[in-house]
């Protein structure tokens, strides 16, 4: 069956259908990891977003109820240049056209890729409609120079849980799977959930961590009943400055607990000590971008997913920017001269992906190390995932 992927200046792409049937809108970007791909669709830090991947095969090791970051994709749409409806890997259940058929995702393929990157690139990102079968091409550009920007729309409010819950689960290995129950007596961490990825919290409950997630219009109060040693603000979404209500009870809790903030997290964290954010030209999507470290001058190949950045002459007197990014020299991470409370724009937990970033979780769960462990409030309700796949919002 026919695809058409038209942006909103007008210009057409047009290919083959993979996956479900039907017409979907969003901003188009491109990511540049080479593998990893559902991983990709199930972040939700792409709500809102078309996804088209620059490697040039896609779908050839299938899909597995394991390797994925959320409960379901958030991917609008999906864009690659060759897709492959036979994969070939042991931990293969099914193909990828498959999977995106039974949960509604739209796919294109057969288009020229590297010419549609190079024109976000020029560009910038831009809203688009990917549509199957017949089509009208002028009334998908209408539509598409029609749809509303990414800028003020709190999209962490879409993807984020809807009640406080216990997170259990550790990393995943080859021989065993997912790690079982965790400690109940380590560090108590309340999770902001902005959209938060599965590894993240997989990789603080392998750390000894107890981990309790609260959705992002969590009250302060709400926070603080569980008496816990340390924040984490989760990658997400959207505009930081649309997510108004976090940023306020951020502002608030910020000066009483370690703090440690990933992607969206890092950008209101910024937002709530007082600095600005802005809109990328085209954003950072992928699992090579450099990184440098400007304590060190070590330079880290990390994992990245945002559309917004943190303006370095925006930050007030008492943080410090600690790294950046070589491609553009933008922020990628800053901390406060004189409390526990640091963060990065990148994906420390990035699986698939570069590891370079990791030891970040060994320095949040160091910053903990001078509160005394209090335990969890038991109004808290506990919900026991299944092998890091169960429910979700």
């Amino acid at each position: 069956m026919k695809a058409t992927l038209v942006l909103a200046d007008g210009t057409v792409y047009r290919g083959r259908r993979f996956g479900a049937e039907g017409k979907v809108g969003g901003e188009v970007v491109f990511n540049t990891s080479m593998t990893g791909y559902q991983e990709i669709l199930t972040d939700p830090s792409y709500e809102g977003q078309i996804v088209t991947m620059t490697y040039p095969e896609i779908g050839n090791v299938g899909v597995n109820r394991e390797d994925v970051e959320s409960f379901r994709p958030y991917v609008k749409g999906f864009v690659v240049k060759e897709y492959w409806d036979t994969p070939s890997n042991w931990r293969s259940t099914d193909s990828l056209g498959a999977y995106m058929t039974d949960h509604g995702l739209v796919g294109i393929e057969g288009i020229d890729t590297r010419a549609l990157v190079r024109r976000i690139r020029d560009l910038g990102a831009q809203q688009a409609v990917l549509a199957t079968g017949d089509v009208d091409e002028s009334v998908l550009t209408a539509e598409a120079a029609a749809r509303p920007g990414l800028e003020g729309q709190d999209l962490a409010s879409v993807v984020s849980c809807d009640a406080p819950y216990r997170w259990r689960d550790g990393v995943w290995s080859l021989a065993n799977g997912f790690a079982g129950d965790t400690s109940d007596d380590g560090p108590l961490v309340a999770a902001f959930d902005f959209g938060i990825k599965l590894n993240i919290l997989r990789n603080l409950a392998a750390m000894g961590c107890r981990v309790v997630v609260f959705p992002s219009d969590a009250r302060a109060d709400d926070v603080r009943a569980i008496k816990p040693d340390g924040l984490f603000l989760s990658n997400g979404p959207g505009d930081p400055d649309a997510v108004s209500g976090a940023i306020s009870v951020v502002a608030e809790l910020v000066p009483e607990y370690p703090t440690f903030g990933i992607c969206l997290g890092h950008q209101i964290l910024a937002l709530a000590l007082g600095a600005r954010t802005y809109k990328l030209k085209f954003g950072h999507h992928g699992g090579n971008q450099p990184v440098m470290d400007l304590d060190t001058g070590v330079v880290e190949i990390t994992a990245q997913n945002h559309g917004f950045a943190v303006d370095a002459d925006s930050l007030p007197a008492d943080c410090r920017v600690t790294r950046i990014n070589l491609n553009d020299q933008t922020v990628e991470g800053f901390e406060h001269k004189t409390r526990p409370v640091f963060s990065v724009q990148y994906h420390p937990e990035a699986s698939p992906g570069p590891h370079d970033a990791h030891p970040l979780f060994d320095r949040f769960l160091r910053s903990m190390s001078t509160r005394a462990p209090e335990g969890a409030h038991e109004t808290i309700p506990v919900r026991q995932l299944e092998a890091g796949v169960g429910e979700g919002a």
